[in-house]
C-alpha cells in the first residue's frame, strides 16, 4: 500500500514538475556576491513581515565561501534562526559535524548574533530521535524563509541518498514527518535529514552547486524519472515550488 501511494505521488510529480531557474556565474566570487544579496533580501523581508527569519543550510565544502560572506552582512542577525537541512549523527565537536562547520564559517562576526538550533542529540541513536527532531523542526524552523541544498556526485541531496531502504519514506509526500533518519551505504555516519515534504514547505529553495561535474549531475537529474535512483530529481521536478539554482564552474 505504501509503495502504491509513493508510486502515484511520484507519477504526479513527474507530470506537473516545474522548471528550475538556473543562475550561472563565471566565478565563485560573482556567485557568492549575487547569492548573498538574494539571501539577505529574503531574510530582511521575513524580519520586516514577522519579526524573525529562518535560514536552513547544508554542510560540505561548497558553501564555506558563501558562509564567510554572509557572516559579514548587515542584517538583524539576532532575529535570525539558523539550522541544518541535515546532520551527520556525530558529536558536535567532531570534524564531520555540520553544526561545527556552520558555527566556524557562518555564525561569527556579525552573524554571531544569530541563534542556532541543533538537530543532533547526545545519548540517542538517530533512528530513535526522528519523532523528536521532526516535532522540533516543525515547531521551531517552519515556516522557513530560505533553504539551501547541496548535491552529491551520486545525486543525493540533504541526506536523502539513492538506493537506500529509507529513501521511499524520505521522499514520500504523504509522509507528514519533517525528518527521516538514514544510514548511507556510500558515506560515513548515520544522518538526520529533512524529508522531501518538509523541504518543499520552505518559502525559498536554492540549490548551490560548483564545477562542471556537478552541472553534468544536475542536467542528468532533470531527465531522470526514477527518484529512488536520483533523489535530487524529486526536488528539481516537484510540482509545488520553483528551485533556484546557483552555479559556477
Amino acid at each position: 500500500m505504501v509503495q502504491q501511494v509513493l508510486f502515484l505521488c511520484l507519477q504526479k510529480m513527474k507530470e506537473f514538475g516545474m522548471k528550475t531557474n538556473f543562475n550561472s556565474f563565471k566565478s565563485s566570487e560573482e556567485l557568492v556576491d549575487s547569492f548573498c544579496k538574494t539571501i539577505i533580501e529574503k531574510l530582511k523581508n521575513a524580519i520586516k513581515t514577522k519579526e524573525k527569519a529562518v535560514l536552513l543550510v547544508s554542510g560540505g565544502n561548497t558553501p564555506k565561501v558563501l558562509f564567510e560572506k554572509l557572516s559579514r552582512c548587515d542584517i538583524a542577525w539576532e532575529k535570525v534562526i539558523v539550522s541544518l537541512v541535515d546532520e551527520r549523527w556525530v558529536n558536535k565537536r567532531d570534524e564531520d559535524s555540520n553544526e561545527k562547520l556552520v558555527k566556524e564559517y557562518l555564525l561569527k562576526d556579525k552573524a554571531s548574533k544569530a541563534s542556532f538550533l541543533s538537530l543532533y542529540q547526545d545519548g540517542v541513536e538517530a533512528q530513535d530521535c526522528v519523532e523528536f527532531c521532526s516535532n522540533l523542526v516543525k515547531k521551531e524552523l517552519f515556516p522557513c524563509d530560505v533553504l539551501i541544498l547541496g548535491m552529491g556526485d551520486d545525486s543525493h541531496t540533504a541526506s536523502l541518498f539513492p538506493n537506500n531502504e529509507k529513501l521511499e519514506e524520505g521522499i514520500n509526500l504523504k509522509n507528514e514527518s519533517y525528518c527521516v533518519s538514514m544510514t548511507p551505504l556510500t558515506a560515513k555516519h548515520s544522518r538526520m535529514s529533512l524529508t522531501l515534504s518538509a523541504i518543499l514547505k520552505a518559502d525559498n529553495i536554492y540549490l548551490h552547486i560548483q564545477g562542471k561535474n556537478k552541472k553534468e549531475v544536475y542536467e542528468k537529474a532533470l531527465k531522470e524519472d526514477d527518484f529512488l535512483l536520483s533523489p535530487i530529481s524529486a526536488v528539481l521536478k516537484n510540482e509545488k515550488k520553483q528551485i533556484e539554482v546557483y552555479y559556477n564552474e
